[in-house]
């Protein structure tokens, strides 16, 4: 070990030196204001679609279930959530309250609210701009629809290349490691041990490509998020009495006037929205660019429902799981204690989540967690692959095959390495590829905002006219010629011809 490190060390040292002051830029200057700012907008542009078309993004949620030889809106949707719902979930909030303070949860809902209106304008882009591919299911995403729509095969790329970093090397090494701490702390299970089973697993399902992802990210998502709702319900109730206290704290800690933390005199706004932003993205992934992949993949009749359901999972991921996270470890002992005793310190995120679950529920709370996140987490990996082998289907085209079959092996050993790195450098890693992602896939839906806007209002116009399930025609839009007619025929070019 001492050898490796004598070699890995300067290594890993050169590299955070060139990392973390992109990677601070990057939060500190741009995303942060990027990604409120382009929310705010298309919540402008859509009407507040997230206000008005709530309860219809639930129904089209639970009863897109129908695809033939396809994937599903329910199941796209699920592989969707299995990507959204991990260590960002459990781990990540509770690193969010202890380095930005209860406010950070505040910025989080934000980001969720704004983020409604984001993730409708990419997914829908993503259905729009999507093609048939030869197994059955529709392949897209940003890569794809920077492409088409705006002619730039080059950022298409870049995106591509960012995503694959942050999906199949950084995010299944983070979500490795919170499984195997997660285990390590309630069974003792050693770290590599986790890793080599969790890897044999993996490797299982994305063996059998993206339709046995997405069946089995629709059979475990749903039971998991529910029972981790129904354990969070349970203390809120149990706590009711201190819960006002709670949120006044969370509204307070979000402007800078709640007690210390970290061994800060105070919160600072900045800390509280940086942390509540990044970590409100990296848990629900609006504008990152990662969940179109799976809208993309979807069997849907018009574009806006596929938009409507990946928008009703952001409000599923943070509004309720986060929160649920927020809610077990701030009316627990655990956190108020630890500011008291231990201010200043770093801490494992996954660790705080499982000791203020054990605070309320004995040694079965620690369990719950580590068997929670071991679930969250292993789907998290599946969905991982699943964005990445879409997006490496897009960098190497004619050789696509053999790139994919390489990179399961490349995914399953960061699944491995994952379980045995140190924390911090595996979730920086991540922050700086996700924002690199979230930026660049920002940059490209700003432009075509106006796009999936017209597809909203054309979904919206058959609903008004009685249209239950509305058809998408792409002769809606200034260039029908972009869409691949394989997948969305010009109907009204067809009619005028006879």
């Amino acid at each position: 070990m001492e050898l490796l490190e004598t070699v890995l060390g300067p290594l890993r040292d050169g590299l955070y030196a060139v990392m973390m002051p992109v990677s601070n830029f990057i939060w500190s200057y741009i995303l942060v204001y990027l990604l409120l700012g382009a929310g705010l907008l298309f919540t402008v542009m859509t009407r507040g679609m997230q206000f008005r078309l709530f309860r219809h993004m639930a129904h089209v949620t639970f009863t897109a279930r129908g695809a033939g030889d396809g994937i599903s809106g329910f199941q796209a949707f699920a592989t969707s959530m299995a990507a959204r719902v991990g260590t960002g979930n459990l781990a990540g909030v509770a690193l969010a309250l202890w380095i930005g303070g209860p406010g950070a949860i505040f910025w989080m809902w934000v980001t969720a609210l704004l983020g409604f209106a984001t993730s409708f304008i990419e997914s829908t882009l993503a259905q729009v701009y999507k093609h048939r591919h030869e197994d059955g299911v529709f392949r897209g995403g940003p890569a794809f629809y920077i492409e088409r729509c705006l002619g730039w095969r080059w950022l298409g790329s870049l995106f591509a290349v960012f995503l694959i970093i942050a999906y199949g090397l950084a995010f299944n090494a983070a979500q490795s490691n919170t499984i195997a701490q997660g285990m390590s702390g309630a069974f003792g299970i050693p770290n590599w041990v986790t890793g080599v089973v969790i890897a044999a697993l993996a490797g299982v399902v994305i063996y059998g490509g993206l339709k046995s992802v997405a069946r089995t990210a629709e059979k475990i998502v749903p039971v998991m998020a529910i029972a981790y709702l129904l354990v969070a319900l349970w203390i809120l109730f149990a706590n009711l009495s201190a819960v006002p206290d709670m949120l006044s704290l969370i509204v307070m800690s979000a402007f800078g006037l709640g007690p210390a933390v970290g061994g800060a005199a105070g919160y600072a706004i900045k800390a509280a929205m940086e942390n509540g932003i990044k970590r409100g993205l990296f848990s629900n992934e609006a504008g990152m660019g990662s969940t179109p992949n799976a809208a993309a993949q979807a069997t849907v009749k018009h574009p806006a429902a596929q938009g409507l359901v990946q928008s009703f999972g952001v409000f599923v991921d943070t509004i309720v799981i986060c929160s649920c996270t927020a809610v077990v470890i701030l009316l627990s002992g655990v956190y108020e204690r630890l500011l008291s005793e231990s201010p200043g310190e770093s801490i494992e995120g996954i660790q705080l989540t499982q000791d203020a679950m054990v605070d309320h529920l004995g040694g079965f709370g620690e369990i719950f967690i580590a068997i929670a996140i071991l679930f969250f987490a292993f789907t998290s990996i599946l969905a991982n692959f699943s964005f990445s082998s879409v997006n490496i289907e897009y960098l190497f085209r004619h050789h696509a095959k053999k790139a994919v079959g390489v990179f399961k092996i490349i995914i399953l050993a960061m699944v491995l390495l994952g379980s045995v790195a140190e924390l911090s450098v595996v979730w920086d890693f991540a922050d700086l590829a996700m924002g690199l992602m979230a930026t660049t896939n920002l940059f490209a839906i700003l432009l075509m905002a106006p796009i999936a806007v017209s597809v909203l209002k054309d979904y919206e116009r058959q609903r008004r006219q009685g249209i239950e399930e509305p058809l998408f025609d792409p002769a809606i839009l200034k260039n029908p010629e972009l869409v691949d007619e394989d997948v969305w025929p010009v109907r009204e070019a067809k009619e005028a011809d006879r």
